[in-house]
């Protein structure tokens, strides 16, 4: 049986706030709650992608101290950008 697409953004918000560590909690979670629900099928498959990704590899890509993946880029520069917004820096 296929998941729902309310099951689908509500699994998604729930691994974005409970990540491992409270920087990606509070990245992630926020970013989630605001975009989920207006994200495209591409975009929601690869924010799946991400949230596959271990913290120890997300918070230097998206606080810019790595390069992250190029499939990421885009995706990562906007949760990075609205981080800064929300928290004043990443």
């Amino acid at each position: 049986m296929s998941e729902t697409q309310d099951a689908r953004l509500k699994r998604m918000r729930m691994r974005s706030w409970r990540r491992g560590t409270k920087e990606m909690d509070l990245i992630l979670g926020p970013w989630a709650d605001e975009k989920l629900a207006t994200m495209d099928a591409a975009a929601l498959e690869l924010y799946d992608l991400l949230l596959e990704e271990n913290d120890q590899d997300l918070y230097p890509w998206v606080s810019g101290a790595q390069p992250c993946p190029p499939q990421y880029l885009e995706l990562l520069t906007e949760i990075s950008a609205f981080a800064k917004a929300r928290h004043g820096r990443v």
